[in-house]
């Protein structure tokens, strides 16, 4: 099942389930007959499953049945999610668990404000005056079961650091970690002690039956946050939308290392792209324009990214990746456009919302590994 196609059946499937307790299911190796879940819920199952694979009596995977894995929560339209709350990924549809909530700042272009801020760059591109609003985004774990069905749409090596090297290029990447906005989160509660597979569950949660959610942080959750919070950091989210292609760009710091007697800094960002309409198209080409407070403006063009040029449709909508940028100053801004081609062969631009690398100058060096 696509991510899509997760979203949509569970979207409309939710609404009627949420007071029925139907179950999540998902395959297992066989082990003889049984019953796929009392009160006729085979007929409606929510299925938790791999991307692209639809489970039923013809496509089955041989020596597959169908497993609980949970039960779907309605989720919360005020309010945050508690650490160790289990989830469905609503566009990418892995399972996840939440560790801990950061709160952002989100610039809508697409919303017009009554008092505004202005965004400003050195080229004066994307003028308009966005004021930014208070929006909750969580660090999660993935479920490493679910991580080679979601590589072509989402890195799921996406959250780096900078490597304790002689080399000021060096980076090293957390498996499985990613960040997730509020309505993404489709939750579900399970009764397996340990459900998902990372390396890092059980090192930062434990089980707790007396609390709901039952998974609650351990002291090395609590200290790794702590430690390393400069480098998570998510606080300002960027959006714009161009004909129905919505562009979502999150930078992050990360870091300044010296190299030939300068200070070289660098970011890190993560970008997603969203066809909102059901025409399918491709991205073929970035044009990037990158200033430096120093005084440089740099113009970076090429095909596709991240060495890929995804297709946008309805089924697989959505696409998510993460580079990394270095500047010889400690701030300064990037925007552009991504070229994309509709099925005629006629080609459109999609404008990259203008965004602020900033660095977070009194802190200390970044971390040289993972920190517990």
């Amino acid at each position: 099942m696509s991510g899509c196609a997760a979203r949509r059946y569970v979207a409309a499937a939710l609404s009627r389930c949420r007071t029925r307790g139907l179950p999540l299911w998902e395959p297992t190796p066989a082990r003889g007959p049984r019953s796929l879940g009392a009160g006729g819920a085979a007929a409606l199952p929510l299925l938790l499953l791999p991307p692209r694979r639809h489970l039923s009596s013809r496509n089955r995977p041989e020596g597959k049945v169908l497993e609980t894995v949970g039960v779907f929560e309605a989720p919360k339209q005020h309010g945050k999610y508690e650490t160790g709350q289990l989830f469905l990924h609503s566009v990418f549809g892995y399972r996840g668990i939440v560790l801990f909530p950061w709160q952002a700042r989100l610039y809508d272009r697409d919303v017009a404000s009554p008092v505004t801020e202005k965004s400003e760059n050195a080229a004066g591109h994307g003028s308009k005056e966005v004021k930014g609003k208070t929006h909750t985004y969580y660090q999660v774990l993935i479920d490493a079961r679910d991580c080679p069905h979601i590589s072509q749409r989402s890195q799921t090596e996406a959250v780096t650091f900078l490597a304790n090297h002689d080399d000021s290029r060096a980076l090293y990447a957390i498996p499985g970690l990613d960040y997730v906005s509020h309505e993404d989160i489709l939750p579900y509660s399970s009764t397996d002690q340990v459900p998902i597979q990372h390396e890092l569950f059980e090192r930062f949660l434990m089980y707790d039956q007396t609390k709901v959610p039952p998974f609650v942080a351990r002291d090395t959750l609590c200290a790794w946050q702590e430690k390393n919070h400069p480098w998570l950091e998510l606080s300002d989210v960027h959006r714009e939308t161009t004909e129905n292609i919505r562009v979502t760009v999150i930078p992050f710091y990360m870091g300044m290392r010296e190299a030939q007697n300068s200070h070289v800094y660098w970011w890190r960002y993560c970008i997603r792209l969203e066809n909102l309409d059901s025409e399918v198209v491709q991205l073929r080409e970035r044009h990037w324009r990158i200033f430096s407070l120093s005084g440089t403006l740099e113009t970076v063009r090429g095909r596709g990214v991240v060495g890929r040029e995804p297709v946008l449709s309805k089924e697989q909508p959505a696409f998510q990746y993460s580079s990394h940028v270095s500047l010889q100053a400690s701030s300064g801004h990037m925007w552009g456009t991504f070229r994309f081609e509709r099925p005629d062969g006629s080609h459109f631009d999609v404008r990259i919302p203008p965004f602020s690398l900033e660095s977070n100058k009194d802190e200390k060096t970044p971390p040289s590994g993972l920190h517990w």
